[in-house]
C-alpha cells in the first residue's frame, strides 16, 4: 500500500496470459480504495456532449458520452465512443481505467490508464491492474490494442502496469517506456516481448509528447507532458514525488503554460495542510485546470473543486477531452 496505508509491500507477479507472459512486479499500489462515487464537484469546462456540430470552443474540453461527438471533417456515426478514430488534427485524451467512475458503460477498478492520441501517434500512459478489464473498456471505447504505438509506464506498481501483459497477449507490440530504475527482471521480460526504452532524464517519446524522466525514489516515477494548442497537459499516474514537483518538471521539459494537470495526485492519505500546500503549489505554477482522480482522494478532490471552481474537471473511467494540436505541430 502507498502512503500511511503502506504497512507492507506485497511481492506481486503478473498473471499468466495465454501468450505465456509472466512478469515479476515489485511493490503494488494495493490501496483499499474509497467508495467509487463521483466527486461532488462541478463538471466545469469538460462538457458531456452528444453531437456538437461546430469546432470545440477554445479552452473547452469535450467529455465524450454516447454517441461519439463529431468534429469538422470527421464522419463518426458509431454507436459507441471511439476516441482513437478522431482525426489527426486533434489531441484526444481518454481515461480507460480508473477507480473513479465517470462513464456509465465503463468498468471501474483500482488503478489508472490513460490513452493519448496526438496527431498520428496513439500512446497509452499506464495500463491499469486487470488485463481483462482494460481490454473490455478498450473494446467498449473502440480502441484496438494493435493500434497502440507506445506504452509509458509511470511506475512499477501493479495497478499501473498489470494490464500490459493483456495488451501484449492481444497482439499489441508497442514500444514500452519505463523508468530506468524498474526491476531488472521486469525489464528483461519486457525486452523479450517488445521494444523497451529505459527513461532516466526528460525525453520526447512521440512528437509533442514528453516524459519528465524518472523522479523520486521507491518508487521512481515519470509523468507525461502533452503539448496542445491550449498549452501543456500533464498526466500523472500516482505522483509519488509530489504532483507539484512533477508538474514543474513537465513544464521545464516542454515549456509553455500548464493548461491541465490530471491523474492521480497521491493525496488520499494527506492531511488538509498538505492538500492546501499542493493547491498553492499548483496555483503558483499557473495551472489553469485540474482533473484529479485515482489516488487523489475524496477530500482532496473536494478542496481542489472549491479552489478551482469550474476549472476543476470531474474525471474518471471513460472521461475524454479533445484539444487542438499546437500550431507548430
Amino acid at each position: 500500500m502507498e502512503g500511511s496505508k503502506g504497512s507492507s509491500l506485497l511481492a506481486m507477479a503478473w498473471r499468466t496470459i495465454a501468450a505465456g507472459i509472466v512478469c515479476a512486479v515489485c511493490a503494488g499500489c494495493a490501496h483499499t480504495p474509497s467508495a467509487a462515487v463521483s466527486p461532488a464537484t462541478p463538471t466545469g469546462r469538460a462538457m458531456v456532449v452528444a453531437t456538437p456540430s461546430a469546432e470545440p470552443e477554445p479552452g473547452a474540453g469535450l467529455a465524450i458520452a454516447l454517441p461519439t461527438p463529431t468534429v469538422p471533417g470527421a464522419a463518426l456515426a458509431t454507436a459507441q465512443p471511439t476516441p482513437a478514430m478522431l482525426p489527426d488534427e486533434w489531441v484526444t485524451i481518454t481515461i480507460l481505467y480508473d477507480n473513479v467512475p465517470f462513464h456509465q458503460g465503463i468498468q471501474t477498478a483500482w488503478g489508472y490508464a490513460c490513452l493519448v492520441r496526438a496527431g498520428e501517434t496513439v500512446l497509452l500512459f499506464d495500463t491499469g491492474g486487470d488485463p481483462e478489464l482494460l481490454l473490455a473498456n478498450m473494446a467498449t471505447l473502440g480502441v484496438e490494442p494493435k493500434a497502440i504505438d507506445a506504452v509509458v509506464l509511470s511506475h512499477e506498481h501493479l495497478d499501473h502496469s498489470g494490464g500490459l501483459a493483456g495488451l501484449i497477449a492481444a497482439g499489441a507490440r508497442p514500444t514500452v517506456y519505463v523508468p530506468a530504475a524498474f526491476p531488472d527482471g521486469l525489464k528483461a521480460n519486457l525486452a523479450s516481448q517488445t521494444v523497451l526504452v529505459e527513461v532516466a532524464g526528460a525525453m520526447e517519446v512521440a512528437p509533442g509528447v514528453w516524459s519528465t524522466g524518472q523522479m523520486g525514489t521507491s518508487p521512481d516515477e515519470q509523468a507525461l507532458a502533452v503539448r496542445t494548442g491550449e498549452g501543456v497537459v500533464v498526466i500523472t499516474g500516482c505522483a509519488h514525488p509530489g504532483v507539484v514537483t512533477m508538474a514543474r518538471a513537465a513544464q521545464q521539459a516542454v515549456g509553455g503554460d500548464l493548461a491541465l494537470v490530471m491523474g492521480g495526485f497521491h493525496l488520499e492519505d494527506a492531511g488538509e495542510a498538505e492538500i492546501e500546500r499542493t493547491i498553492e503549489g499548483l496555483r503558483a505554477l499557473g495551472v489553469q485546470r485540474v482533473a484529479p482522480s485515482h489516488c487523489t482522494g475524496d477530500r482532496a478532490r473536494q478542496l481542489l473543486a472549491e479552489e478551482f471552481g469550474d476549472a476543476c474537471l470531474q474525471a474518471g473511467a471513460g472521461w475524454s477531452m479533445v484539444l487542438g494540436l499546437p500550431p507548430d505541430a
